[in-house]
């Protein structure tokens, strides 16, 4: 096995307790900045988080070559989780919808609020002009740019799927409604010349309510385009304001009606009510109203930058040109401002270069009265555009022993005395969180409640109490591990599947549980957000299983830990066990395999963060329905696949059952990116131990060989349910559980009878 050699960067701090919280909202460009200089020079007592919706956030200069395919899509997305963990970042990926000013908290439409000393926000626009009737629903709006990028190929297989005529309407006259008429004709033409289909099918109108293109440049490029929209038979239409939207048309006013199949909308940026509404002071856009220092005019804050941003001594127009150049002045103000020093005032620049591409790779530059073209621009802004993104996609690796300048704790006797008396923790009880934290958490959470339990969190008692009903039987679990992301509410709700799944492996109903967490030494208030945050994500499993929170033990700690003692209730006629496996069955799983290497990955920074939001999403997927659905089906064995890999826990089903089983390899379910990260040699920590079950398998010469075969060894958080069918029902079982969600569902292997081998398990390559 490869080995790894240690890197060290900004994430390796010191355990300095939290002092200060610094909230970043949005993956804009200026954040990057924000980002990337905090990772170079951190700020001692520090918490620093990203609220973002996107986990890959597009470079608007290169999305015109991306549409007209010059690019492809990590060349033109930078991944926030690998930047955000380099800055020693926590990265919540969630939409903001809110903000509660009084008391410092963001709000979020599908997690707890997040707490800030500090705020910064970078979201980027919208298009505006989308209340015209019909715009809304019959459109594809470019901004935001990840759901127009959705949507994207939807559109090319829409039309290269079409027969006759197909007429392209794109609404908005300034340099990006320009860029993508001509980006999206050139990647709709190659795509039908590629199809075999005549590219005069395809017909490119832009609309736009000024009497000129481009009317922010000057007048040799509006030239420029004027004629290379021409040349390319793109039709335009100055003075045409749209005023509705129809299946089939655009309507303008005048009375001009242009026949459309498909819309797309670039007009001029707006902003999300939500920031107005939240009582920020904002301009008649809805943009965020900053000083000099790019500091909020109503509340300090506050900070912003980039498109959502508007400065009141130097407008300036919606560009990326702007946001980029934000973003050092920005990550100064907000390390001054954490500092509780003087601001320093910025002021934009008043000329830029404009690079504007034509769709193939020629582009128009220009800079205050001039401008030029050729294919050489093209090729000068392609450097420029893949230098900028080389910033923040490769980074920097420090030596082993080699430490990032860490700024001094903010500056103040009382931070100091903080920080201090936070560093000298007791043991023993001493270690526990405090009573009164603990008092305003529980009064926070509603857990649920049930007429069979006695004895619960709303009584003072020692110990909880509960029933158990004549002719049930106890099953009883217990799982606990240390955090592996950096979002509490999503680890809750993980470590509550992952405990939870041992009840329903064996058929039982999860009655009750007991929490037992471990909060990482802080202030006061972050230590109950933290635990706040924690016991919310794993209130929403327990709420789904009807499952009662009836005490549990809190600790202070180094490092945030998690997990829940189970108790369940079952019939003993209706006990799923691992023995019960059957001549004739079918094996199927119920989850894909990867969490091991994938999060060993990421903790290098080496998985793409929409592999690791990917394999998130698999295990907040409760194991409960699909216990159900399998004891409907009649399954004879089951066992949820965890620490031991699929391999160890199907050789304990196999054992128990004294049978052997066919293993299908090639069918096995894999989560994305997890060949990628093995055939790198990475491996979780436990895979080791793992391995050396491996003599298990009969015909391990052949089966090793096979891409699918390092998998048998990956060790599973909140993995799938392994279980039996009887063959009869197996097409119905995995039908359903399809349905369920459970989208990965496959038959992987049949049972055999035991033969005089010692061997349990033989692999079909």
């Amino acid at each position: 096995m490869p080995k790894l050699n240690a890197k060290f960067n900004s994430m390796q701090m010191s355990n300095t307790p939290v002092v200060k919280n610094l909230v970043l909202i949005g993956g804009g460009h200026s954040h990057l900045s924000v980002l990337m200089r905090f990772a170079m020079k951190p700020v001692a007592g520090l918490r620093l988080t990203l609220i973002t919706r996107d986990l890959h956030t597009p470079y608007s200069g290169m999305l015109p070559g991306y549409i007209a395919g010059h690019y492809d899509y990590d060349q033109t997305h930078i991944d926030l989780r690998k930047l955000a963990q380099f800055a020693g970042a926590r990265i919540y990926h969630s939409e903001a919808i809110g903000l509660d000013l009084d008391n410092r908290l963001v709000l979020s439409k599908d997690r707890p609020p997040v707490p800030y000393d500090l705020l910064s926000v970078n979201i980027g626009s919208r298009p505006g002009t989308l209340h015209v009737p019909g715009a809304s629903e019959l459109t594809l709006p470019v901004k935001p740019i990840d759901g127009f990028l959705s949507r994207w190929d939807e559109l090319i297989q829409r039309i290269v799927g079409s027969t006759g005529p197909f007429h392209l309407v794109v609404v908005g006259g300034g340099a990006g409604g320009v860029e993508m008429a001509l980006a999206t004709q050139y990647r709709l033409q190659q795509q039908l010349q590629q199809a075999g289909e005549p590219v005069e099918r395809l017909s490119v109108c832009l609309l736009t309510d000024s009497e000129t293109i481009l009317p922010t440049h000057n007048s040799g490029v509006r030239r420029r385009f004027e004629r290379v929209l021409h040349e390319r038979g793109i039709q335009v239409h100055t003075g045409h304001a749209v005023c509705e939207v129809r299946a089939g048309e655009v309507v303008c006013d005048g009375g001009a009606v242009i026949e459309s199949d498909g819309v797309l909308w670039v007009t001029q940026a707006s902003a999300p009510h939500w920031l107005g509404d939240s009582g920020l002071a904002v301009d008649e856009e809805g943009f965020i109203q900053v000083n000099d220092s790019l500091q909020s005019t109503s509340h300090p804050g506050v900070f912003a930058a980039g498109d959502i941003a508007a400065m009141v001594n130097h407008p300036r127009p919606k560009s990326g040109v702007f946001a980029v150049r934000q973003g050092p002045p920005l990550a100064e103000n907000l390390r001054l401002a954490l500092h509780e020093q003087q601001l320093k005032p910025f002021r934009p620049q008043s000329k830029f270069l404009g690079l504007i591409s034509t769709g193939d790779k020629y582009a128009v530059a220009s800079r205050a009265g001039w401008s030029v073209e050729g294919a050489w621009v093209w090729r000068a802004k392609d450097w420029i555009d893949r230098r900028f993104m080389r910033m923040f996609s490769e980074l920097p690796k420090m030596s082993a022993g080699q430490k990032p300048q860490i700024d001094q704790a903010f500056a103040g006797e009382d931070a100091i005395k903080e920080i201090s008396a936070m560093a000298m923790r007791c043991g023993g009880c001493g270690a526990k969180v405090g009573s009164s934290v603990l008092s305003r958490v529980m009064d926070k959470l509603q857990p649920v409640q049930r007429d069979d339990v006695l004895i619960g969190l709303d009584a003072p008692d020692d110990a909880a109490i509960s029933e158990v009903p004549p002719g049930k039987v106890i099953a009883q679990s217990v799982d606990y591990f240390r955090s592996f992301i950096d979002d509490p509410y999503i680890f809750g709700q993980i470590a509550a599947n992952h405990a939870l799944s041992d009840i329903f492996a064996m058929g039982a109903d999860a009655q009750t549980a007991m929490a037992i967490a471990t909060i990482p030494y802080g202030r006061e208030k972050d230590v109950e957000e933290q635990f706040y945050q924690l016991m919310s994500g794993a209130l929403v499993v327990l709420k789904q299983s009807n499952t009662a929170l009836v005490g549990g033990h809190t600790s202070e700690g180094a490092e945030l830990s998690f997990g829940l003692s189970v108790t369940g209730l079952v019939d003993r006629e209706h006990l799923l066990t691992k023995g019960g496996m059957q001549a004739g069955d079918l094996l199927l799983l119920t989850k894909p395999l990867g969490t091991g290497t994938l999060f060993a990955a990421d903790m290098r920074h080496q998985a793409k963060g929409r592999w690791i939001d990917a394999a998130i999403c698999h295990m907040l997927n409760s194991n409960y329905a699909a216990g159900l659905c399998l004891h409907r089906y009649g399954a004879t064995a089951c066992t949820d696949v965890t620490g031991f890999g699929l391999l160890g826990h199907l050789v304990e089903m196999t054992r128990a059952s004294d049978v052997d089983v066919l293993l299908d390899l090639e069918a096995l379910p894999v989560m994305s990116g997890a060949l990628q990260t093995i055939a790198a040699g990475i491996f979780s920590s436990l895979q080791p131990q793992n391995i050396r079950l491996r003599r298990a398998i009969r015909n391990i010469d052949t089966a090793s060989k096979h891409r699918h075969y390092p998998m048998l060894f990956d060790p599973q958080t909140s993995g799938g349910l392994l279980a039996t069918v009887p063959a009869a029902v197996k097409d119905a079982c995995v039908q359903e559980l399809l349905q369920l969600g459970y989208v990965d569902t496959v038959i992987i292997g049949e049972i055999q009878e035991r033969s005089d081998h010692l061997e349990a398990i033989v692999l079909h390559p």
